[in-house]
């Protein structure tokens, strides 16, 4: 193969021919912006390629992937890659050059869609990977490989001592070792409801609190007492938050109840005000933003200066929220830039260890949400509300996949207020779809809540349209 032949099929290029392609196999695969194309065996032994699936790094064999020299002399774009992958192209580029990803689910789906050869995976993919029953009557289809995960994680706990496999796990002598490993299995669900939500994780989440909280009544050190309570407050928070994240409120409402209490018990300030944020996140959904306003409130006068940067961020930037909800944007302006000032002061060392979801997508996400609520009483604003929904999706993690629906939602929204209803749908369409491979109530609930933007477009016919879909998708949940 010499640089005067097609790369693809080995024909002959003319002289004058600048694209590294012939006719034939450029009008084959004119439609590569919309799927990826069939590549032969040998493209998987290409050497950057072999490397990379020897790394088991995707981001490393994506990248491989566009550069090899059977799509012609210049790459594949990020841009249309990721068009494929259904992400953007900030996130491919972060995922690309970034850690190794590790979730399954991302995994096999990016895997299917490049057509990579089952045998040269470090993982499975096959008529298995998916399961075909909803998770909490929500709709949703999350794959088996997600449920071998969390099963996967039930076993690092039995096998740790925390939780029985069949019973609540026999008493004895808790050490320090044993509450560093109740943290650690509380991470890998954490990261788990990043990608996949919390219907699916609820049931397994509320076991495991509900076992760690049996523990507080085994035999273990004076000294270690806070920590342990701490660590048992911080699994009722999560279970308080899946629950929430699968509309089961009340569950939600009493695993946050028994989570506030034992933070106030470990005398842990901080942790106590997550719960607090995480309860008025719950008011906020269910719109008594009054409420939630008070919660964060109580938060910010119990934490006095035993509060971080990085809480006080999160507790204000939520308070914005809820204030401009009730219409006082003024105040909520002055909230959003104290949010700021802290964020800007973070030292991620100094922070608690559950406080690492608070990035700047987070912060910027509730400027767009502050800026949507202005819109929709002044439309000067609705243009701000698109810039920092925009900038929160690139800024958020790839592994962080429900934050990044939810601002897509919230970019649909400010694309109906800013008079840009093509695009609104185009989003809003593709939100659907994401939607259905979330166990997410709450991400439901907020697609559904889209027809209260599109109200002064719904004349046109592909807004009409898109109302009927979303008016489908709400009576398939029922």
């Amino acid at each position: 193969m010499t640089p005067a032949n097609c790369p693809r099929c080995g024909g002959r290029l003319a002289r004058d021919n600048g694209t590294g392609r012939c006719a034939p196999c450029q009008a084959a695969e004119r439609d590569r912006l919309s799927t990826p194309p069939g590549v032969p065996d040998s493209f998987w032994d290409h050497e950057p390629v072999r490397t990379a699936l020897a790394r088991r790094h995707l981001g490393q064999v994506i990248r491989a992937y566009r550069h090899h020299p059977y799509h012609g002399r210049s790459p594949l774009p990020q841009s249309v890659v990721a068009g494929w992958l259904g992400i953007t192209q900030a996130q491919l580029s972060r995922i690309e050059n970034g850690p190794a990803l590790v979730h399954l689910d991302r995994l096999t789906h990016w895997a299917t869609v490049l057509r990579i050869p089952p045998g040269s995976l470090w993982f499975s993919v096959g008529p298995d990977s998916s399961a075909s029953a909803p998770a909490d009557g929500i709709g949703a289809t999350p794959d088996l490989g997600r449920r071998t995960l969390l099963a996967g994680i039930a076993a690092v706990s039995a096998g740790a001592g925390l939780v029985g496999v069949a019973e609540q796990p026999r008493p004895r002598r808790i050490g320090s070792a044993d509450v560093s490993r109740l943290n650690a299995v509380l991470e890998l669900y954490r990261s788990v409801d990043y990608e996949c939500g919390g219907g699916l994780l609820y049931r397994e989440v509320a076991r495991f609190a509900e076992s760690v909280y049996g523990m507080l009544d085994w035999s273990h050190a004076p000294g270690l007492t806070p920590r342990l309570v701490a660590a048992v407050a911080a699994a009722r928070q999560l279970a308080g938050w899946t629950a929430l994240d699968a509309g089961r409120h009340a569950d939600a409402q009493r695993h946050f109840a028994a989570g506030e209490r034992a933070a106030m018990s470990a005398d842990d300030a901080p942790l106590a005000a997550l719960i607090r944020y995480s309860q008025a996140k719950q008011l906020q959904h269910l719109r008594h933003n009054h409420d939630a306003l008070a919660a964060l409130r109580l938060a910010h006068s119990e934490l006095g200066s035993r509060a971080t940067p990085a809480v006080r961020a999160l507790l204000w930037g939520a308070e914005a929220a809820s204030t401009a909800a009730l219409g006082d944007h003024r105040s909520a302006l002055t909230l959003l830039g104290r949010a700021s000032d802290q964020f800007e002061r973070i030292d991620p060392e100094r922070e608690p260890t559950w406080m690492a979801f608070y990035d700047r997508g987070e912060l910027l996400a509730q400027y767009g949400r502050v800026y949507r609520d202005m819109a929709r009483q002044a439309g000067t604003h609705a243009a701000q509300a698109v810039r920092s929904v925009e900038e929160a999706i690139v800024a958020f993690g790839p592994a962080n996949v429900r934050s990044m629906v939810l601002n897509e939602v919230g970019l649909c929204s400010a694309l109906f207020l800013t008079d840009e209803p093509e695009r609104a749908v185009a989003v809003g369409t593709r939100v659907i779809e994401q939607s259905r491979a979330l166990s997410s109530s709450r991400v439901v609930d907020r697609v559904l809540n889209l027809r209260r933007d599109l109200g002064r477009h719904r004349h046109l016919p592909v807004v009409a349209e898109f109302d009927r879909t979303l008016t489908a998708r709400a009576a398939a949940t029922v």
